[in-house]
């Protein structure tokens, strides 16, 4: 019998845990994002002036998105501009505490769970023992008297069903999620960073054509003002070129502050007060749109969006609640021990070690109201909902990346009837603009051209900065390439730790 108490304590202790052992949730089999073909790549825009905005974009299928994805814009600025943002943003640092706000609660954890607890103890007491209360006459007894002890205290909880192993797997879970967290934080900033810039460049290109056609409206004014005195034109017409006048003034002030709005938005997404912000200007003609764009598989998704990975820690942080809530029905074993000395003299306290105790004890739940069984169930429903946000994280992303797609293809399509158009009315303005020199035409008509073309100038420079801007959308929506710098940190030895900087 005794040769079989070492190996049934081994067996005790090298256990199973209770509860469902987690598997993440099988990737999507979809060949592509959309119905259909996938897009290979969009049409070309033939730009005035040869501007590189209406290249042709491919779609590199099955490509992974870079780390620093936001260097395929080639601009030195957006690059600064995002580096900034990524040492200095408050949102950054709120989400860095609590990843090792989340490291610290399992190490505690770790440490209370599997070592046993030591604990050492000094006392002093004064008491007095009264012998007769006890039946014992034959003693009298002492006066007061003084007790001093000292013990260590020694106790363990013995896992037999895995209950505090699913705890800590479950914390584990957590520390998972703070760090994707942290991963979709940085992405979501360099993303609005770029969104940023691209608005500001366009709003400047869109400020300084409105401001060319309220110019030549001024003009073209002026000419209709004298001709009304002149009895040339009726005065309804000119009231009309006032009122065309006025609305186009009336934007200038709006789009100035757009660019002041958003400039205050980038200061405060490098940490700057926007009182005190050190920032570049962003134009057009200084970002560069990706002529190449990775589009990793769909199968791959779920691995590289920290939201999707943030949302499969919370699902496997469910399913070990519910290890921990059916331990919970079974027996726990504490084994404690305690040892030291007493004295009632200070001088002598560790003369001699003459207190000592040794103690095992069992809890089984027997009835608590069907609370237990209750909490898990109430774990298990947990888990079908942390399930379903993580599917529907999945469904998101597909879509996000759907509409991406989409939009480029649109983008590159409007930008081409819209380079169309500035071309034209490029066109028509030389025309015209010959016509005049050679006294063909008024110099109302030469203005009412060079609006023409400022117009269309407007509407390409609009078309432009939506095209950069869904480029930068569609590699926020792939997750970018933050797994390439976890993966990098993984083959170096260091796997739990994420690049904070």
């Amino acid at each position: 019998m005794r040769s079989r108490l070492p190996f049934l304590a081994c067996l005790l202790l090298s256990a199973c845990a209770v509860g469902p052992d987690f598997r993440a949730p099988a990737p999507t089999d979809d060949p592509g994002y959309v119905a259909g073909p996938q897009p290979q790549s969009t049409v070309a825009a033939e730009m005035p002036g040869n501007l590189p905005h209406g290249r042709p974009q491919t779609f590199a299928n099955g490509a992974d998105v870079p780390a620093q994805w936001w260097a395929l814009f080639r601009s030195p600025a957006l690059d600064a501009t995002i580096r900034a943002a990524l040492d200095g943003s408050p949102t950054l640092a709120q989400a860095q505490a609590k990843l090792r706000e989340a490291q610290e609660n399992l190490a505690a954890r770790t440490g209370a769970t599997r070592w046993p607890t030591v604990d050492a103890k000094l006392n002093t007491t004064r008491q007095q023992v009264n012998f007769q209360s006890l039946g014992i006459t034959a003693i009298p007894s002492p006066g007061p008297f003084t007790l001093y002890g000292a013990t260590v205290q020694v106790s363990y909880v013995l896992d037999l069903f895995g209950g505090q192993r699913r705890e800590l797997e479950g914390l584990q879970a957590a520390v998972d999620y703070q760090r994707y967290e942290f991963e979709a934080a940085r992405l979501a900033l360099a993303a609005n960073v770029v969104t940023a810039a691209i608005r500001e460049a366009g709003l400047r290109a869109q400020l300084a054509d409105t401001v060319a056609i309220a110019e030549a409206q001024q003009r073209e004014l002026g000419i209709a003002e004298e001709r009304l005195r002149s009895g040339g034109i009726a005065r309804v017409d000119v009231q009309r070129q006032r009122s065309e006048l006025a609305q186009t003034q009336a934007l200038i002030p709006g789009l100035a502050q757009q660019i002041e709005s958003t400039r205050h938005q980038l200061a405060v997404y490098t940490g700057q007060t926007p009182a005190a912000a050190q920032l570049p200007e962003f134009r057009l003609e200084d970002l560069q749109l990706p002529e190449t764009l990775p589009v990793s598989l769909p199968s791959t998704l779920a691995r590289r969006r920290p939201d999707i990975r943030a949302a499969e820690a919370l699902l496997h942080q469910a399913s070990a609640n519910i290890g921990v809530a059916t331990a919970n029905l079974y027996p726990q074993i504490t084994l404690s021990a305690s040892g030291g000395w007493q004295s009632t003299t200070a001088r002598n306290l560790f003369d001699s070690f003459n207190v000592w105790s040794l103690a095992a004890g069992l809890v089984q739940p027997v009835f608590h109201g069907g609370e237990l069984l209750a909490r898990k169930r109430a774990s298990e429903a947990a888990y079908e909902q942390s399930l379903a946000a993580y599917r529907q994280a999945i469904l998101l992303g597909l879509q996000n990346v759907a509409d991406a797609l989409r939009a480029l293809e649109a983008d590159a399509a409007t930008l081409r009837a819209r380079a169309d158009n500035a071309r034209q009315a490029r066109a028509t303005l030389d025309i015209v603009s010959q016509q005049y020199r050679l006294g063909g035409v008024s110099q109302l008509t030469l203005l009412d051209a060079e609006r023409q073309s400022r117009q269309a100038s407007l509407d390409l420079s609009q078309a432009t900065a939506s095209r950069l801007a869904d480029s930068a959308a569609l590699l926020q929506a792939l997750g970018g390439g933050w797994w390439e710098e976890e993966e990098a940190q993984a083959s170096a030895g260091n796997p739990s730790t994420p690049a904070l900087q």
